[in-house]
Formats: structure tokens, sequence, C-alpha cells
């Protein structure tokens, strides 16, 4: 059984423009690159706290902001993540110190859940991002409009 000429679509050529609204791969695989650098970042920086979260989605973002829209947007939202993140961890810290070490017997596990859950929303955000779709994590302050 063969399928009729009229109903095959040819393929698309490699330099044909996406259609409008819809990221180009180049976009998707930075915006996804804007998600994943918080993890590299955090790997880098490690030895001296993890604070580096947030530097890879901002070296991005100031890169690519004014040429890819898609990848504004996410590494927007990657940063803005990120920065909470960083802002809820110095407040662990802070409280851990200010009670003379006891608040770290709260704050320490706090610390691993949270990054446990920054870690998988950033691998969803990353996945979303590849595919396209606009991710928006759960509970990010939005500093960066």
């Amino acid at each position: 059984m063969s399928v009729p000429p009229e109903s095959v679509t040819p393929p698309a050529s490699a330099g044909t423009p996406p259609p409008a609204g819809v990221p180009s791969a180049e976009e998707r695989q930075w915006a996804m690159f804007a998600h994943l650098s918080a993890l590299l970042g955090a790997f880098v920086t490690g030895w001296i706290g993890g604070w580096g979260w947030f530097l890879g989605p901002l070296i991005i973002w100031l890169v690519k902001k004014d040429t890819m829209p898609f990848v504004n947007d996410q590494a927007k939202e990657a940063l803005n993540f990120n920065i909470t993140i960083a802002i809820v961890f110095v407040i662990l810290t802070i409280l851990g110190f200010a009670t003379l070490g006891v608040g770290f017997f709260i704050a320490i596990p706090l610390m691993i859940i949270i990054g446990i859950a920054a870690l998988v929303f950033i691998i969803l955000a990353a996945i979303k991002a590849n595919e396209g779709v606009a991710y928006r994590y759960p509970f990010a302050l939005r500093l960066i409009k």
C-alpha cells in the first residue's frame, strides 16, 4: 500500500526559518543552556558556597537578550529563579549563624531539600525550553522583568 504523492509533505530545508512565534532550534538550544548554566555555575563555585547559581543565566541573558526573544524570556526566568534560591540560602545561613549554630539543624536539611527541588525544576525547565515551551518556575520572585 503506497501513500499518494500529494499527501506527502516535502522536508523543510535547513535554511527555512520557523513559523512566526515558534523559537528556532538555536534559540531553543540557548534557552536550554540558560537553564542548565545555573547548575554549572553552582558546581564551579561550589567550593565557596555555591553562590554562582545565577551567573550562567545572567551572562546568557546579557549576551542574547537583544537578538533572541525566547532566550531573553527564558534566561530572565532562570535568572529570577536562581536569584530566589540564592536569597533563600543566604537567609537560611544567616538563621544558622544568628542562632549560634542551633539554626543549622533546621537550615541544612532545608537547604538540601531546596537544592534537590531546584535541581529538578532546572532540569524540567531545560527540557521544556529545548522543546520550545516557555517554562515558568514555581516560587520564583520576578525581580528582572
